[in-house]
C-alpha cells in the first residue's frame, strides 16, 4: 500500500480482477495508478477514479469519465523543489478541472499518452 504521497502503477489484470464490479461486459483496464489510497483505472471505456474516503476507507466514491466528455487536460511535471506532479482533467459543463497528484514514483508522461490514446482516440 502507498503510504505518505507515494504513487505507484498497479497491475492492470491485479486491476481487473480487483474492480471486477465495476466495468461493462468485455471491458477492459488499460493501465492502473495508485495515489495514496485512491486509484485511477484507464479502461478502453472510460476513466474510472476510486476514491476512498474517510478514516477507515470503507467508504469509497466511484467516478466514471467517459473519454467523449473530457474537453482538455493538463500535465504539470514536478520541479526541483516541488516534487509532485500534477494532472488536471476538464470535463464539459463543468468549469473546475478534476486534479489528482502524483509522485516521483508514476512517470506523468506515461499517464499522459494513455490519456491522449483514450481521449484522441
Amino acid at each position: 500500500m502507498a503510504l505518505f504521497g507515494n504513487a505507484h502503477t498497479v497491475d492492470p489484470v491485479a486491476a481487473q480482477q480487483d474492480y471486477a464490479r465495476l466495468l461493462g461486459q468485455g471491458e477492459r483496464v488499460h493501465a492502473a495508478y495508485l495515489l495514496i489510497r485512491d486509484t485511477m483505472l484507464f479502461t478502453d471505456r472510460r476513466l474510472i477514479m476510486v476514491d476512498k474516503q474517510g478514516i477507515t476507507g470503507k467508504k469509497v466514491e466511484y467516478h466514471s469519465v467517459p473519454y467523449r466528455s473530457i474537453t482538455h487536460f493538463s500535465v504539470e511535471t514536478a520541479g526541483t523543489f516541488d516534487l509532485d506532479a500534477e494532472l488536471k482533467i476538464w470535463l464539459s459543463g463543468s468549469a473546475t478541472p478534476i486534479e489528482k497528484t502524483f509522485t516521483k514514483g508514476v512517470d506523468i508522461y506515461e499517464v499522459q499518452a494513455i490519456l491522449t490514446q483514450f481521449v484522441s482516440g
